[in-house]
């Protein structure tokens, strides 16, 4: 019973663009680049001329997901982007650019199984397997640690933000993008013990801004969030409101000194093992928040 509800929650919750907007050709010299295939995209070779790495992971649920990978020299933390349910990498290349060059960071972002040329069909628990593979390759690849990591979910990517978040006691901070608490046939018990940020446009008439707001009651420390009037499921990043927030809580997190990050993560291991204290997010149920 419970592989059919995950079934039938899969095909409400993802919408791959079909077809994808870029492909991946392997060069000359061995390495991938991105040819773009939808105007949507960057130039050919990734995002406006910026030097983008095109990666091809292998999962432990033995599916093969493209991530981008993109340097900022300046940059202190990395972000790591869950994108939403109806777009690809191809679609997203050039605000990837702008969040490395406007927030100072490095930008990891990834296409779920059964996304844009990754292999493998979209489900919930191929999404915990694609994240934690680009978790791995951050950490192997380009010595990323999680004292340096923030984690950015929109929508049904706050899923597997959440997953990867409650295995990282030493997690700098979560962005929730237009997050939801139901949908997915999952349970994320999360010790929040790190800094969480939210965003929520308030007329979202896809997901409530209300499942946000719930969200953010449920942080053991919370960030202040933005609820953006006017704002609706997908067009956040068009107010000016957005990227300045985003700032604040990047330049907040950067500048957090190390004795407050060592009290916060101090708390979080005293909580008795067998506790649900913290941020209990349950995403279940309701797949019609999908549509």
């Amino acid at each position: 019973m419970g592989c059919v509800i995950s079934n039938l929650s899969a095909k409400f919750a993802f919408f791959p663009p079909s077809p994808p907007t870029y492909q991946i050709k392997k060069q000359d010299d061995g390495k991938l680049n991105a040819v773009y295939t939808s105007a949507t995209g960057g130039v050919d070779g990734g995002g406006g001329g910026c030097s983008v790495d095109v990666l091809s992971l292998r999962t432990k649920r033995g599916n093969k997901i493209v991530a981008f990978y993109l340097k900022n020299p300046y940059a202190r933390l990395t972000l790591l982007y869950s994108h939403g349910n109806a777009a690809d990498l191809g679609q997203l290349v050039d605000l990837f650019v702008q969040l490395k060059a406007n927030l100072r960071v490095n930008l990891m972002g990834y296409d779920y199984s059964g996304y844009g040329a990754s292999t493998g069909k979209p489900s919930e628990l191929n999404t915990y397997a694609d994240i934690e593979a680009v978790y791995e390759c951050l950490q192997t690849e380009y010595g990323v640690s999680q004292e340096d990591l923030i984690l950015y979910g929109q929508s049904v990517g706050s899923g597997p933000t959440l997953h990867l978040a409650s295995k990282l006691p030493r997690l700098r901070g979560v962005v929730l993008h237009s997050a939801i608490l139901s949908g997915l046939r999952v349970v994320c018990h999360v010790n929040c013990r790190f800094c969480f940020d939210i965003y929520k446009g308030m007329e979202d008439d896809v997901v409530s801004w209300l499942h946000g707001n719930r969200l953010w009651k449920k942080a053991k420390d919370p960030y202040e969030p933005l609820w953006i009037k006017g704002g609706s499921h997908c067009n956040l990043e068009l107010y000016p409101d957005y990227i300045r927030h985003l700032y604040k809580f990047i330049y907040d997190m950067e500048t957090m000194t190390t004795k407050t990050r060592l009290t916060k993560i101090k708390q979080r291991l005293k909580l008795p093992k067998k506790s649900t204290a913290g941020c209990s997010c349950v995403l279940a149920g309701d797949i019609g928040l999908f549509l």
